[in-house]
């Protein structure tokens, strides 16, 4: 898994049988700033799209064998062990149905050189089969939290922090809801990149030492997805640092720390908010973060205090560490895909039926 943030590779070891799954190991395959850059520009329009994201295709093939390779390494499983290997790829654009005619979305690390280099048969593609019928093609990782953390009578909601947010709803004893609420760390990610040269606010230090600006919040959470009616997705196609600039225009005295403040309070709103609308949400409940922004200790703290009704803690607490999560989702998925059964849940997508995700490509 590569997720939004583009910042490297999970790789997670599964084991899954009748009684459910189990994370056995995990890696990671760290990018370095140079390839991150590209995968960020590959991620808006811009000139030579084609043969750029062609080769880049390839290179993050090669990337992501290497990856479940050393993975196996590290904990001394041949790969004739492994049934297959999930591999999500690295989004380089997303566009679902609502406002797109010729809706699709579009992840790159080719699954040919994956299963030619690691001997494994290896399953990619997940999102395509969704939106082909009518779904949003994310999240998809809602169908896993249910199997792996739903409690019959309590309700829970796990909120995965990445590149871009995401929820899971998972009410006791009621159908599961899903969906993307917007900016997670993207945001503060590049604006911190571009004033202080590092890739990410360690434990949100940098935005917990000043105050969010009012005005500037209030014009950011005008966006237009963010009343978009659910179930809906989105990424960084709607929120970059682009967009962020011509909402900064009216605001050129404020400090590079004052806007910093005022994206992860953005952060925190759009989540809270969206977790309110979901049905019986105000009673409070169980809330589990995972993403990168489950170690933001800034990012909790302001959670804690917005969403006083919910107990805080990360999916540790429920038996995976947050930052596998999604990389298990797809090894997960990818079990599905070789049993022959539904990977998606039409209340989080919006697809019409249920149906089977994935490409299998053999050895």
């Amino acid at each position: 898994m590569s997720g939004t943030s583009a910042d490297g590779i999970d790789a997670a070891l599964l084991a899954v049988d009748a009684t459910g799954s189990r994370l056995v190991g995990h890696h990671n395959y760290e990018f370095n700033a140079a390839l991150r850059c590209e995968i960020h520009e590959l991620c808006e329009p811009s000139s030579n799209e084609i043969e750029r994201a062609g080769a880049m295709d390839t290179q993050l093939g090669e990337l992501f064998a290497e990856a479940a390779l050393a993975l196996l390494a590290r904990y001394n499983i041949p790969a004739q062990r492994i049934r297959a290997i999930g591999s999500h790829g690295q989004t380089i654009r997303h566009r679902p149905p609502g406002n797109n005619q010729w809706p699709f979305s579009w992840q790159i690390g080719d699954a040919n050189i994956i299963a030619a280099r690691t001997g494994i048969t290896t399953v990619a593609d997940f999102r395509r089969r969704d939106i082909a019928v009518g779904g949003q093609g994310a999240p998809l990782v809602p169908a896993f939290h249910t199997a792996v953390f739903a409690h019959p009578q309590i309700n829970r909601a796990i909120i995965n922090i990445g590149g871009i947010s995401n929820i899971s709803w998972l009410a006791a004893q009621s159908t599961t809801l899903g969906f993307d609420t917007g900016p997670g760390n993207s945001l503060m990610d590049g604006w911190i990149l571009r004033h202080k040269g590092v890739a990410y606010d360690k434990d949100g230090q940098w935005a917990a030492s000043a105050q969010p600006h009012p005005k500037l919040l209030k014009k950011l959470l005008g966006h237009a997805y963010l009343s978009r009616a659910i179930p809906k997705s989105t990424g960084r196609e709607e929120f970059h640092l682009g967009w962020l600039d011509q909402q900064l225009q009216c605001y050129g005295s404020l400090s590079a720390v004052e806007v910093q403040a005022t994206l992860a309070q953005f952060t925190i709103e759009t989540i809270a908010q969206h977790l309110l609308q979901c049905p019986d949400a105000n009673l409070g409940g169980e809330l589990y973060l995972c993403g990168g922004g489950a170690h933001n200790t800034h990012l909790q703290q302001s959670l804690a205090t917005r969403l006083p009704q919910f107990k805080i803690n990360s999916t540790t607490e429920l038996g995976i560490d947050p930052d596998w999560v999604e990389a298990a989702a797809f090894a997960w998925l990818a079990h599905r895909r070789l049993e022959g059964l539904p990977g998606n849940l039409p209340s989080a997508t919006g697809a019409d039926k249920a149906v089977t995700l994935g490409a299998i490509y053999s050895v």
